[in-house]
């Protein structure tokens, strides 16, 4: 397994929408085990592969305490929501920043597993909020959209400043 480097906004690719996977193969099983040991390394609770800039519409989260009960999703689906609830969101891919979103407070999604196998989840609280969350970098979208422009561009200014600090490519 390997640890995978994550974009960082405002890194463009950040907004190429994933492709669904249509072959369920060792690739699949070694991109989902590549991500779960990045997750899991960067101490994170959920990755879509668009960051790390593989563009397939794959998963992964991990929400529980002892970090052992990992979900992998691929081709996600909302089939239902109701509600509204105000969560204060962070990503991966905007290091350092967490602002308050709205999302459903209850979904169900229809996936599929690492070998293909169909199967529906239901989900709120927190669960909720990170798949929706994740399901939204499939489609090329960041939390930071769900802010006014005066905040996202305040933290894109200073994502660029860190980034030109460390020698980082985000283009």
């Amino acid at each position: 397994m390997s640890i995978l480097t994550i974009l960082e906004f405002p890194d463009k690719r950040l907004r190429t929408k994933a492709k669904e996977i249509t072959v369920f193969d060792g690739k699949v099983k070694t991109l989902v085990n590549n991500m779960l040991e990045t997750m899991y390394d960067y101490k994170g609770v959920g990755l879509a592969a668009t960051q790390v800039n593989v563009h397939q519409r794959v998963i992964v989260i991990d929400v529980s305490e002892d970090k052992n009960e990992h979900l992998c999703l691929i081709n996600p689906l909302i089939i239902e929501k109701d509600g509204e609830e105000e969560t204060e969101e962070g990503c991966l891919s905007v290091p350092g920043f967490f602002e308050m979103v709205y999302r459903a407070e209850h979904i169900k999604v229809k996936a599929m597993d690492k070998d293909g196998k169909p199967f529906e989840i239901e989900a709120k609280g927190l669960l909720s909020v990170c798949i929706q969350h994740e399901m939204d970098h499939l489609d090329g979208k960041l939390f930071v959209d769900y802010l006014s422009s005066f905040k996202r561009k305040r933290i894109k200014t200073k994502l660029d400043k860190i980034h030109k600090q460390e020698g980082k490519n985000t283009k």
